[in-house]
């Protein structure tokens, strides 16, 4: 069995629902994110764009080991609305997504179970439409060798199909690639033979 899980699952653009309840319109947009600062922007430009609406609530999900989550109600009643847009991404285990609803209210109140549900048919809403694609969790390197050893280089990376980033091949030559995180202890015990062959770790993404 594995240690951990180098997969997991995103949208790959962004998507948008409705769902409507005795008047109420929940307006749902989801969006694709990689970070904490995305938040902020996409939340103030649906603002903007629906000055109107009485509530923009919100839930993100991110990080590949799927930790990272915060919820905003913003004046529904606690947990009401943040909560389960939330429950809704852990219920799909979709991560690196941002759902934000956007609700008009149509003059009957829902009560509590009634707001818990239009939050998650909304966010089952834009979902639905959104394309949920799998990703790998890789590691990122950059190989530095000299032009001789090139041939046993880019053999060992097309063996082990490894996405080159970027590459400089000249009279010194360096590749940056990504590799996939239960791949990385058979690739490098390949490219350590390389000659003079020096390997740095960039990042994990």
């Amino acid at each position: 069995m594995m240690l951990f899980e180098d997969t997991y699952k995103t949208i790959a653009q962004p998507a948008e629902g409705v769902f409507r309840d005795r008047g109420s319109k929940f307006l749902s947009f989801a969006y694709p994110i990689t970070n904490d600062a995305e938040v902020k922007p996409l939340v103030a430009n649906l603002k903007t764009l629906h000055p109107k609406a009485n509530h923009h609530c919100w839930a993100v999900r991110l990080g590949i080991d799927r930790s990272v989550f915060r919820v905003n109600d913003d004046g529904e009643p606690s947990g009401t609305a943040g909560r389960p847009i939330l429950n809704t991404l852990l219920s799909k285990d979709i991560t690196n997504t941002l759902v934000v609803v956007v609700r008009y209210f149509g003059g009957t109140l829902l009560g509590v179970p009634g707001l818990i549900n239009a939050y998650k048919a909304a966010t089952e809403a834009a979902l639905a439409e959104a394309s949920v694609v799998e990703k790998t969790v890789n590691d990122v390197y950059t190989i530095i060798f000299e032009y001789p050893q090139m041939n046993d280089v880019m053999r060992i990376i097309k063996e082990e199909q490894l996405s080159i980033i970027e590459q400089t091949l000249e009279l010194n030559c360096s590749v940056k690639f990504s590799v996939r995180k239960t791949q990385v202890e058979s690739v490098m015990a390949k490219l350590n033979k390389v000659e003079k062959a020096r390997i740095t770790y960039n990042y994990s993404g």
